[in-house]
């Protein structure tokens, strides 16, 4: 009948909504930024998707929107489609799940991406529910559980299991479905979930045992229910009050049935978006008066449901609104609106036998009116044999469901039987453990023992060190002595030469006196580098002749003086070209020294004409000066987020020479300190 179709309905939208819950707190040990952003998400909303759904979806189509993570994007809108459902709006549901099945499909399975799948195949049997292609449903619920094992979230097995559950209900496997809500009941108590996870399973098991017609089992389990009722969210509330109803309307009870369902009434008018479970409550009522033999009342509730019910195209939910009316007409005595409605009704190609005996009682009813006879015993004979295969059917049920609670019976105290078997396990690994934690005791003493000698033995070391720091301060103290016994000499020496020679002299000594206290410096201005490397350049212009020509080109936006580099770093590769490639060049001897900004920091390259660098070279040297050099950028390079850059390759000349370039890249704020 249409009440236990709407009403399992109703249950997957409950566990559909409890399954949207899972992850608020999983996994956030190592997870990304987004992940633990969308597991907030969940935390925050996941209990307002049947409250506020269009609010939820709002938020959850932002937090796509701003994600990158691609898994976390597909599970904001695995979201969204919840909140579709939950406002009836099937198109776009279908449309947000095929399009997160599309992008599921064919990508490497991680785990991240097997709770997607599980929640995209959990919304398809959802929906499938919705539309009672419940033969889909079971599939598409077997593939979440499936996948769900295989996940993370692996807790949200029960949900999944509910579900599975409804489904064979409402295909009429009841047996299987009572062994699967069973099943995850058992699990909840396993991973000691809290009694308002349990609801949808004394929901379940309380709708089968009304199947069964077994009304001490449904009250239980209601009972049961009813417990967490103020706990509960609006979906549940409306499952609970709607199920109970039910109970009560097959017990023949239809006052005490109206009365839960105008409370379902009542409940989800504060919910406008609970559209299909208003309707549904009006459905219900209607059929409730009709039974009543009250005609007028149960017209205005089919009226008020019919447009909804025909905009949505529900098949089930017309043929049983159709049998509502074809009673309604026989009971004004109107013979040709049932007429009309038995030739112009909807049949879906599922009836529930519930539903088919009361459109059998309604048609036995209309042809005796009518005055055919023979039809009337026609479908009373099929309602009579119709009875038999249920009846015949609930007691293989009730056999099957006593079979199974007594293997559960006997698997729990299996169950219980290894609980003491792993509490005994337990205790030897408690043994092991405190065994453990004396080793590992044992083995912090010894670490920190050995920390303090390490530490006393660097103290030593340290000491040393500084008696070896003194002793060469003294000795550069000693060496200072013997440049300047040289300086002396040399000054007298000038007063003896011609002017030319002084001229000389003056040079070599002001060369030599800047050599020493460049080396005493671990970086100098650009002017002063230029500086030291013309004066040695003018000593060696002598020795190169008139065909040496040495430009020095600073370029636009470069403030010698307050540029600072390593020292040396441009005199030893001049050094190394005048040594090593223009002393023995025939013809023109050219020297380049090129300073220039590009960009974020200085630019400096050396470059002369002597033929290029070539390693084979009997000229070459010992590259003792660039070692110093590359030494002393890499110690500064350590200290430093942006490194100076070197580089030494041979360049084409504009005359068609070949030379060598020695570039360096200064950056800006580079750091000098050691």
């Amino acid at each position: 009948m249409w009440k236990k179709i709407g009403m399992n309905i109703s249950f997957c939208l409950c566990l559909l909504a409890v399954c949207s819950c899972r992850g608020g707190g999983e996994g956030r040990q190592g997870a990304s930024p987004e992940m633990k952003a969308y597991a907030d998400f969940l935390t925050k909303y996941s209990d307002s998707i049947s409250v506020v759904p269009r609010q939820v979806r709002a938020a959850a189509l932002e937090g796509m929107r701003k994600a990158q993570d691609s898994v976390v994007k597909y599970s904001y809108l695995s979201v969204a489609s919840k909140t579709c459902l939950m406002t009836s709006d099937i198109d776009s549901a279908w449309l947000l799940i095929d399009e997160i099945e599309r992008f599921t499909e064919g990508r490497p399975v991680s785990r991240r991406l097997a709770d997607l799948r599980s929640e995209c195949f959990n919304m398809k049997g959802n929906m499938y529910a919705r539309m009672g292609r419940m033969d889909s449903a079971v599939v598409s619920f077997e593939r979440a559980y499936e996948w769900c094992m295989k996940g993370m979230h692996t807790e949200s097995v029960a949900d999944i299991l509910i579900n599975l559950a409804d489904a064979n209900n409402r295909l009429g496997r009841l047996d299987v479905g009572t062994g699967w809500y069973r099943r995850a009941l058992l699990l909840c108590d396993s991973l000691g979930i809290v009694s308002l996870k349990k609801v949808p399973v004394y929901y379940g098991l309380a709708q089968v045992y009304v199947s069964l017609r077994d009304f001490d089992q449904c009250d239980y389990y209601y009972e049961l229910a009813a417990r967490s009722y103020e706990d509960m969210l609006p979906f549940e509330k409306h499952f609970y009050l709607n199920n109970r109803g039910t109970s009560y309307y097959f017990r023949g009870d239809y006052r005490t049935a109206i009365h839960y369902f105008k409370q379902v009434e009542d409940l989800v008018k504060e919910y406008p978006d609970m559209v299909f479970e208003l309707n549904l409550s009006y459905l219900n009522q209607g059929d409730c008066f009709l039974q009543l033999n009250q005609p007028d009342s149960a017209a205005r509730y089919i009226r008020a449901c019919q447009p909804f019910f025909e905009e949505k195209g529900m098949t089930a939910a017309l043929y049983y609104l159709d049998t509502q009316r074809i009673e309604l007409a026989l009971l004004r005595h109107d013979l040709s609106e049932a007429r009309r409605l038995l030739e112009h009704g909807i049949t879906p190609p599922d009836i529930d036998p519930d539903m088919l005996h009361i459109r059998n009682k309604y048609l036995q009813k209309f042809y005796e009116q009518a005055g055919d006879y023979s039809r009337a015993y026609h479908y009373l004979e099929q309602n009579n044999h119709l009875d038999d295969s249920i009846r015949n059917e609930r007691v293989r049920m009730r056999t099957a469901d006593l079979t199974l609670r007594y293997q559960q019976d006997s698997t729990l105290m299996a169950h219980k039987v290894l609980f003491q078997e792993q509490q005994t396990e337990m205790m030897a690994l408690r043994q092991h453990q405190f065994a453990m934690l004396v080793l590992a005791f044992l083995a912090c003493l010894t670490a920190v023992f050995l920390y303090l000698y390490n530490k006393k033995k660097r103290a030593l070391l340290l000491a040393h060190n500084r008696r070896e720091v003194s002793a060469l301060r003294l000795e550069n103290i000693r060496n200072r002595l013997s440049p300047h016994f040289i300086f002396n000499v040399l000054n007298q020496e000038m007063s003896t030469r011609s002017q030319e020679e002084r001229r000389e002299l003056s040079l070599l000594v002001k060369l030599m006196r800047r050599n020493l206290e460049l080396a005493e410096q671990l970086s100098i201005t650009l002017d002063e580098e230029l500086d030291f490397v013309k004066t040695y350049l003018g000593l060696e212009a002598r020795t190169l002749g008139p065909a040496f020509h040495a430009d020095i080109s600073i370029g636009e936006g470069v403030e010698p003086e307050q540029v600072t580099l390593p020292s040396m770093l441009i005199q030893i590769p001049v050094e190394n070209a005048v040594k090593h490639a223009l002393c023995e060049k025939e013809g023109e001897r050219r020297l380049w020294i090129l300073v220039d900004r590009p960009g974020r920091g200085i630019r400096i390259r050396i470059r002369d004409n002597g033929g290029g660098f070539r390693p084979d070279s009997i000229r070459r040297g010992t590259g003792t000066g660039m070692k110093v050099i590359m030494q002393t950028i890499q110690i500064l390079n350590a200290r430093n987020r942006d490194d100076i850059g070197v580089s030494m390759h041979n360049v084409e000349l504009p005359g068609g020479e070949t030379g060598c370039e020695v570039l360096f890249l200064l950056p800006d704020n580079y750091k000098f300190s050691l």
